[in-house]
């Protein structure tokens, strides 16, 4: 008998919280009330969509990131940080990956707007299919959406009511004082029992509006004077007027009561809104349909208003409806906007100039930011049309390609594919996908717009080469250590070479559109129980048969390895092959991985005091001793170091040291980062040794998960089993994709072992 009670209360107190949330956010005030909100923060309650907008970026930050390529602004609100993160750790769904140069281009944009007095440009996205574009948009519509529900973004409308007969004496409150009234009193708190008739404002005409022009411009320059606001107050809020139906209703109101301005303004209710994707409050996307965006409709027969006043039932009221109107405040999204037959959205040339879109019985004043998404095929289209130069003008142009880092695209896989798999994901399962659509997006590069030194070196890049260059600052092992470091310092200039192509890098190439849906099909494959990287391999090679289907399978592959998808492919699973075998080494526990990274350090030591002529104190026998030429001897082994004489190569390797030491003053010189060749090649010449324990634990591991251990004795079943279980908490393996990498090693690299 107990649980109706707890229910009875649990809905009690949920009735209270919601009452409370409901006051504490002030959502009704009367016009009185308002001024007071007013008075108190003037900057933030009289904002026109440019600088809300801005606002909301500035509200949550931003921060610097670094890539190999530059140094960019970051804004966080694209980061979703209100939203819960995924469980792989990757950014909440919806997130915007990368892009922060069209995010600077964006917020410089919104900074003009803000200086000019209001948006009077369109802001026009273009770039490939599948380049985020709309993710943009929609992440800035998830802020507003946000903000709007903070005491620093709230946001306030107006509308009508009129009291009922019950309420007041006299005619429908047309008695009054002809002396002007008390201010004070107003019918905005008045209960839905206790008014007739109510007029919705649907263009959210901001309260100040009621206000005439010369007093609402006083009243602003005092605030933001007394505030010491940095800016002015924008044009649409010192300029902004009446719609036609709050225009008329006005007058009419503002004659029955003998000009009493204080007897009108107990008719105004201001009401706080929010912004709403879903109910497309201040956040709007249209797609390419060939609808008008703004209409209007009479609305006086209307039969629920018949309870108006008799004046202002003889009145003509329009009310305009549509995207435009919609999006009052916020932000409007042209989805596709090309996609249009000009005569579609030629009305925007005016309107964005002058702030108002022209219907049949009134000017509708705009109040949004408005931004366009566009392929370029369709923007290339437009730039031949003889009206696009007038256009040229009212847009702002930002550019969306294709991201060029793997490491910034295989995210953009875990944020939003992985969460929709239902099976555990293995290790480089995304990190194939993202590589390979970054492999095609790679535009060979121009040696003669580079100075000589680096245009040599840049004539000789290939395709998975510029790849780990972009992505990971990482040069072609083959080059010397000079040309690599040349090379890395030139990043910047390859990365924007392209820009002023028409065919720019980033514009072809694989769409993560279609990477995803290779990621999905792999996961449903029967031949694995994971997602498997050698299914997504599979399904990659399934999506480039489909040569008819897509551009940048049409390329014809260039020297270098451009646009060759077979070269793509076979580079995927050479290095799947080496980064299994690299796992399991390291999970098998023979070779401490920190062993070889340890021993070069020692080595960096010794060859610097033999070079100097210097001795070396041993903790060990608490003496200085000369340096240890066995154990030089036995790394430079490792390192397959040329020569009888080892002279030049370790005064080469003392003068990359120093030449590091320059560029990184104050810094501890840390081996593994000056060096990774060197590194690599030591960790692979010690691993060579281990070669065929490892093969028989490969072996071990595949019959303890797919055979129970059958065959297989205790000690080498328990060596196994931590094997795998250093694979699952060391790299994110589980039993079964363990296995799979076993099987393709036992295939593929230990297939010339007896095990």
């Amino acid at each position: 008998m107990s649980a109706p009670r707890d229910a009875t209360s649990q809905v009690r107190a949920i009735a209270e919280h919601v009452e409370q949330r409901f006051r504490a956010g002030r959502r009704v005030l009367s016009f009185a009330e308002f001024l007071s909100l007013f008075d108190e923060h003037p900057v933030r309650y009289s904002r026109d969509a440019s600088r809300y907008l801005r606002d909301v970026f500035d509200h949550y930050g931003k921060t610097t990131v670094r890539h190999p390529w530059g140094e960019f602004t970051r804004h966080n609100l694209f980061d979703l940080p209100w939203e819960a993160p995924t469980t792989t750790g990757a950014l909440p769904r919806g997130a915007l990956v990368g892009q922060e140069h069209v995010q600077e281009e964006i917020y410089r944009a919104l900074s003009n707007f803000v200086r000019e007095g209001r948006p009077n440009r369109l802001m026009l996205l273009h770039g490939p299919n599948g380049s985020a574009k709309s993710t943009i948009a929609q992440c800035m519509m998830a802020a507003l959406e946000h903000y709007s529900m903070t005491d620093e973004g709230a946001l306030y409308r107006f509308n009508w009511v009129f009291p009922s007969q019950k309420t007041l004496r006299g005619s429908l409150g047309f008695a009054h004082d002809k002396a002007g009234g008390d201010p004070s009193l107003s019918y905005a708190h008045l209960s839905d029992e206790e008014v007739d008739a109510k007029l919705l404002v649907e263009v959210r005409d901001h309260p100040l509006f009621l206000i005439p022009f010369a007093d609402r411009l006083k009243l602003l320059e005092a605030g933001y004077a007394r505030v010491g606001a940095a800016e002015p107050p924008n044009d649409w809020i010192v300029r902004g007027q009446l719609s036609h139906k709050s225009q008329q209703v006005f007058e009419a109101l503002l004659s029955s009561y003998d000009g009493s301005y204080a007897e009108v303004l107990k008719h105004v209710q201001v009401e706080r809104y929010f912004i709403s994707r879903r109910y497309r409050v201040g956040a709007v996307t249209i797609g390419p349909q060939l609808s008008v965006d703004a209409a209007e409709r009479q609305i006086t027969m209307d039969r629920s208003l018949q309870s108006l006043p008799a004046s202002l039932q003889a009145v003509t009221l329009y009310e305009a409806k549509g995207e435009l109107i919609d999006a009052a405040g916020g932000l409007l999204e042209f989805s596709d906007l090309l996609k249009r037959p000009l005569d579609a959205f030629k009305y925007l040339q005016l309107s964005v100039e002058t702030g108002e879109v022209a219907l049949a019985a009134q000017n509708v004043q705009l109040n949004c930011v408005m931004m366009g998404s566009a392929n370029e095929l369709h923007l290339d289209a437009f730039r031949e049309h003889a009206e696009f130069a007038s256009f040229r003008g009212r847009l702002e142009l930002a550019r969306v390609p294709y991201l060029k880092s793997y490491e910034q695209e295989r995210l953009i896989y875990d944020t939003h594919v992985v969460p929709q798999i239902r099976r555990h994901v293995a290790p480089h399962a995304t990190e194939m996908a993202a590589s390979f659509a970054v492999f095609t997006r790679m535009r060979k590069p121009n040696s003669e717009r580079y100075a000589r030194p680096i245009g040599a070196i840049v004539s000789t890049l290939g395709a998975v080469e510029k790849a780990d260059l972009y992505s990971l600052a990482k040069a072609p092992e083959r080059l010397d250590s000079d040309s690599q470091k040349l090379l890395r310092s030139a990043i910047k200039e390859i990365w924007s070479e392209s820009e002023g192509y028409p065919i720019y890098e980033g514009r072809i190439g694989a769409s993560p559109r279609e990477l995803r849906v290779a990621l999905l099909d792999a996961a449903q494959s029967t031949a694995y129980r994971c997602l498997s990287p050698l299914a997504v391999l599979e399904e990659i090679d399934a999506l480039c048969q489909r040569r008819n289907e897509f551009d940048w399978l049409q390329q014809d592959a260039i020297v270098g390895g451009y646009h060759d998808v077979k070269v793509f492919h076979d580079t995927l699973f050479s290095r799947l092959i080496a980064a299994s075998e690299y796992e399991l080494y390291v999970a098998s526990g023979f070779v401490q991985e920190s062993q070889y990274a340890d021993l070069f350090e020692r080595y960096v030591q010794h060859v610097s005091a033999w070079v100097k002529k210097e001795r070396l104190y041993s903790r060990v026998t608490q003496r200085h001793e000369e340096p240890d030429e066995k154990m030089m001897a036995e790394v430079e082994r490792l390192l397959d170091v040329k020569g009888s004489d080892p002279l030049d190569w370790r005064r080469q390797l003392i003068s990359g040291i120093a030449a590091w030491a320059l560029d990184h003053q104050g810094q501890k010189l840390d081996t593994a980062a000056v060096f990774p060749q060197h590194i690599k090649r030591m960790r692979e010449a010690i691993f060579a040794g281990r070669r065929k324990s490892v093969a028989s634990l490969a072996r071990d591991i595949l019959l303890l998960v797919r055979e129970e251990g059958v065959g297989v004795e205790p000690q080498r079943r328990q060596d196994a089993q931590e094997a795998i279980d250093r694979l699952v908490s060391r790299f994110g393996y589980c039993p079964n994709c363990a296995a799979d990498a076993a099987s393709l090693l036992l295939r593929k690299r230990f297939q010339d072992l007896t095990v």
